[in-house]
C-alpha cells in the first residue's frame, strides 16, 4: 500500500471504543486476569540526568548504556537531577491552577473544534470522572492562553527547558541504538518538531473508590515528559502489570512514544499507560507531548529493518498520523496499531 493512501484507510478503520470497561482492551497485550485497578508498587527505573549529560565520557557512557537497557525493558522511566529549577516548577503548576480558577466564561472563548485553533479548552467526564483541560502548540510556535496575565511567560520558560531536556534524551537514546548522536534529532527535523502540552485538572474525590480516569493506551511522539503536583495516579504497563509512578512531584516522567517505537521497527516500544484516579487533593499533570516536524516522514530507519527484519510499520507523514481518524494535530491520538504490516 502507497504511503499516499494511509491516511484514508486509517479514516475507516477507527480505534476500539475503551469507554464502558476498567479492563485493559486485549489489542494492548495485558493481561485482564493479572490486571489490578490498585496497581503494584514495583520499583520504577531512574535515569540520572546529570550523568546523562556528563563531560566525564565513561559516567556519560555508562549512562546511555543504562538508557538504552531502560529502553528495552521497560519504556518508561524517571528523571532526576534535570536542569529545571524547583522554583520554575512550582510557578508553572501554580500558574496552570490561576488558569483552572478563572471565570468560566474567560476559559470558554477557547473552547472550539476548529481545525486551525492551537489552543483548546474543555471539560470532560469518562468513567465517571471529571476532568477540565487545556491544550496548546507550544512548538515551533508557541500559542497560549492570554488569562492569567503571566500565565505565557512562565509557561514558555518552562516549555523550553523541558524541551531542553527531551532533546538531550533524544540524543542520548541515539546513542543507545549505536546511532550518531543527533541521528534521531536530524531525521525527524526537531528544529520544528511539532510539540503540544495537554495541562489536566482533576479536582478531590473525598472517599471515593478507585476509578479509571483515562484507560490504556499509547501516545503519538517520540517522548512524552510528564509532571504534576501530586505523587501517582500515573499507571504503566510492564509485563503484564500496571506499575504505580509514585515519585516525587519534581521528577519528570517520560514515556517512549509511537513514532520512537516505529523508528526502531519496535525495538523500542511505546509505553502503555493510563490513569487511575483517587485524589484527595487536588492533581494537576503537565505532560509535554514532543514530536516531529509536522512533514516529517516516519518509518522504519534502514539500522533496524533488512531482510531477516522486514518493516513491521508502515511509513506516515507524522501530520497525517496525527489528523487520522478524522483527529485534530492538537488531539494526541495514537494509531499505532492501523498502521502495523
Amino acid at each position: 500500500m502507497d504511503n499516499t493512501n494511509v491516511a484514508s484507510v486509517l479514516t475507516q478503520s477507527p480505534l476500539p471504543n475503551n469507554k464502558t470497561s476498567s479492563v485493559p482492551p486485549k489489542e494492548y497485550g495485558v493481561d485482564s486476569i493479572n490486571d489490578s485497578i490498585l496497581g503494584v508498587n514495583d520499583a520504577i527505573p531512574i535515569i540520572d540526568y546529570s550523568l546523562l549529560t556528563s563531560d566525564v565520557p565513561d559516567q556519560r557512557s555508562q549512562a546511555i548504556q543504562h538508557l538504552g537497557k531502560t529502553c528495552i525493558e521497560y519504556g518508561f522511566f524517571a528523571v532526576t537531577n534535570h536542569s529545571i529549577p524547583d522554583s520554575l516548577i512550582n510557578g508553572t503548576m501554580e500558574a496552570l491552577l490561576r488558569f483552572f480558577d478563572l471565570a468560566e466564561e474567560k476559559k470558554r472563548k477557547y473552547e472550539t473544534s476548529n481545525s486551525t485553533d492551537k489552543i483548546r479548552w474543555g471539560r470532560g467526564d469518562v468513567n465517571q470522572v471529571t476532568r477540565e483541560f487545556f491544550k496548546i502548540a507550544s512548538h515551533p510556535q508557541f500559542h497560549c492562553p492570554t488569562d492569567p496575565d503571566d500565565l505565557r511567560e512562565i509557561l514558555q520558560e518552562y516549555s523550553t527547558r523541558l524541551r531542553e531536556v527531551g532533546i538531550n534524551l533524544l540524543r542520548g537514546i541515539s546513542k543507545s541504538l549505536g546511532l550518531e548522536e543527533s541521528c534521531i534529532e536530524k531525521a525527524m527535523d526537531l528544529e520544528s518538531g511539532y510539540d503540544f502540552f495537554t495541562a489536566n485538572d482533576y479536582p478531590p474525590r473525598l472517599s471515593a473508590p478507585n476509578i479509571i480516569g483515562q484507560f490504556p493506551h499509547t501516545d503519538p511522539g517520540l517522548l512524552i515528559l510528564l509532571m504534576q503536583n501530586v505523587s501517582g495516579g500515573l499507571q504503566l504497563e510492564h509485563k503484564g502489570k500496571w506499575v504505580n509512578a509514585n515519585l516525587n512531584p519534581n521528577c519528570i516522567i517520560v514515556n517512549l512514544a509511537d513514532q520512537l517505537e516505529i523508528i526502531t521497527n519496535g525495538k523500542y516500544k511505546s509505553t502503555i499507560h493510563r490513569v487511575v484516579v483517587n485524589n484527595e487533593v487536588r492533581r494537576v499533570t503537565f505532560p509535554l507531548f514532543m514530536g516531529p516536524s509536522l512533514e516529517a516522514m516516519v518509518s522504519p530507519a534502514p539500522e533496524f529493518a533488512d531482510d531477516n527484519h522486514p518493516p513491521v510499520y508502515r511509513g506516515m507523514i507524522y501530520k497525517d498520523y496525527l489528523e487520522a481518524n478524522q483527529q485534530h494535530v492538537i488531539e494526541g491520538k495514537s494509531c499505532l496499531k492501523q498502521i502495523r504490516f
